[in-house]
């Protein structure tokens, strides 16, 4: 039985040599508030593939299983040291706008739960354990008990470790 152990650091900094660095993204094509900035400040790849990705522009050695740029697609976006990865999953529909005090919630549960199946299994594949921050309650406005059962599920079903990552 796999289990969600909770740290203080630095997700873009995972413990584990083999592993692949989770993360929500939305499905307007734009990237530029929230942990996108911590994953462009460490590597240019992941932004790079993502925007790629939206126009339609596919390079190697990003993996999609999925070419359609929609709710529940996941990109897989492989960054130096050559044994991470950076998972680019869109799960959060629309964004919130800069001066927004909205309380909306972009989060889709159900495009989350279809990215996660998907990390879920290319972990496996590859030997890799899951890294990520509590995704999809920041900007995207999810809550994480509703967010870490998911979570759970998939770890369990896949023999995966998960490490989430309390920012200081």
């Amino acid at each position: 039985m796999s289990k969600i152990t909770y740290l203080k650091g630095d997700a873009t900094c995972p413990i584990e040599e083999s592993a692949i660095i989770c993360h929500v993204v939305n499905n307007c094509g734009a990237w530029g508030a929230g942990f996108v900035l911590a994953i462009s400040k460490m590597w240019k790849e992941p932004e790079q593939a993502y925007r790629d990705w939206f126009v339609g522009k596919f390079e190697v050695p990003q993996v999609i299983h999925d070419r359609e740029f929609q709710l529940g697609n996941v990109q897989f976006v492989p960054v130096l040291p050559s044994s991470i990865w950076v998972a680019n999953m869109i799960a959060q529909n629309n964004y919130r706008r800069r001066k927004s005090n909205s309380n909306a919630v972009f989060l889709d549960y159900d495009a989350l739960n279809t990215t996660l199946e998907k990390v879920f299994l290319f972990a496996n594949e590859k030997g890799l354990s899951v890294h990520m921050p509590r995704i999809g309650c920041g900007l995207a406005g999810g809550k994480w008990d509703l967010i870490e059962p998911i979570i759970e599920v998939h770890s369990d079903a896949n023999y995966v470790d998960v490490y989430v990552y309390d920012f200081d």
